[in-house]
């Protein structure tokens, strides 16, 4: 049986040091283990490639998780037997679900990848992870370059950090709102592609998302959205049946005749709606739910005038006359 290689620690005293997050942690060397730095077969264990990584690289500061406090005192002993620099050391907290539990994959996603296929932004999810735990007075939304020019060690939290989802949810609907419809659009692309929707040229995908995107708060809501502009769409029979009542059926007949000959822009067609509602005494949202659901298949949705607006003229009376239709 080969033998391993033990580090000979030293066996009284105590090691120390200024944590930057942590303040004064000692720990008396007897408490220490001889550990292994080379296994049988002569492979080198963690704490010492650590060791020897970071002298060669010449790491002044070492920021890592609280888990790593107990690995420390025997890092220290290593780098002043080699003669070496001892870096300055951060323990971080670690960071709990929202339930205050230790955070998992019972939580769900946690591998980064995993957030950019739900549809967060990485400005988001740089914003909300260093906002997790540090803080620079009162302020929650930064670019990159501000946290560069902003962050320090002084103001990380000793306590553990809670994962807030509905917090990056907030945060991600900024970053929507405030990004460029045409990366938008590339991106909600991306999502279409994936599940085989084609994106023809009217209507304008970059003008579905300037209508939405203040509305969602994830890339996938806005491609959900924007979808049903492109699909072959049909609504779902209890939806049409709680919307398009008989006392809406009339009026959503005239509203499609008027929409062969009106002006195909927002202001034109909220005139027709507002002429066909009076017509039929009805108030608007008699008219302009069914009028959603046939078109969008939901009844929430930015200004009707302005989603009719982005349909097609052809798509707008295909659906509309299929909705009223008599069996």
């Amino acid at each position: 049986m080969q033998p391993v290689v033990r580090f000979c620690g030293p066996t009284d005293g105590i090691v120390g040091w200024d944590d930057k997050v942590k303040g004064r942690i000692e720990i008396a060397n007897a408490e220490l283990d001889d550990l292994v730095i080379a296994r049988a077969d002569g492979t080198p264990t963690y704490n010492f490639c650590v060791v020897v990584d970071d002298w060669d690289m010449g790491i002044t500061h070492v920021i890592r998780g609280d888990d790593h406090v107990n690995n420390t005192p025997r890092q220290i002993n290593i780098l002043q037997a080699l003669g070496a620099p001892v870096p300055t050391y951060a323990h971080v907290s670690m960071i709990l679900g929202d339930d205050g539990q230790k955070l998992s994959k019972r939580h769900g996603a946690v591998n980064v990848m995993e957030y950019e296929a739900n549809g967060y932004l990485p400005e988001a999810i740089v914003n909300y992870l260093a906002r997790l735990g540090w803080s620079h007075g009162d302020d929650e939304i930064f670019s990159r370059q501000q946290l560069v020019e902003w962050f320090d060690l002084d103001h990380i939290t000793p306590s553990a950090a809670q994962f807030n989802t509905e917090k990056l949810n907030w945060l991600n609907a900024h970053y929507i709102k405030q990004a460029d419809n045409a990366r938008l659009a590339a991106l909600v692309q991306k999502r279409f592609d994936e599940r085989g929707v084609t994106v023809t040229e009217q209507p304008s995908l970059e003008g579905i998302i300037a209508l939405y995107k203040e509305r969602v708060s994830n890339l996938n809501e806005l491609a959900d959205a924007a979808e049903v502009f492109y699909i072959d769409l049909h609504p779902k029979a209890e939806v049409l049946a709680q919307h398009l009542t008989d006392e809406a059926k009339p009026a959503v007949a005239d509203f499609a005749a008027g929409v062969k000959d009106v002006a195909w822009e927002a202001p034109a067609i909220g005139a027709l709606i507002k002429e066909t509602v009076a017509k039929h005494g009805l108030k608007m949202p008699k008219l302009a739910m069914p009028l959603r659901v046939l078109l969008t298949g939901q009844a929430q949705t930015p200004s009707v005038d302005a989603v009719v607006a982005l349909f097609p003229r052809e798509t707008v009376l295909k659906r509309l006359q299929r909705g009223v239709a008599t069996e």
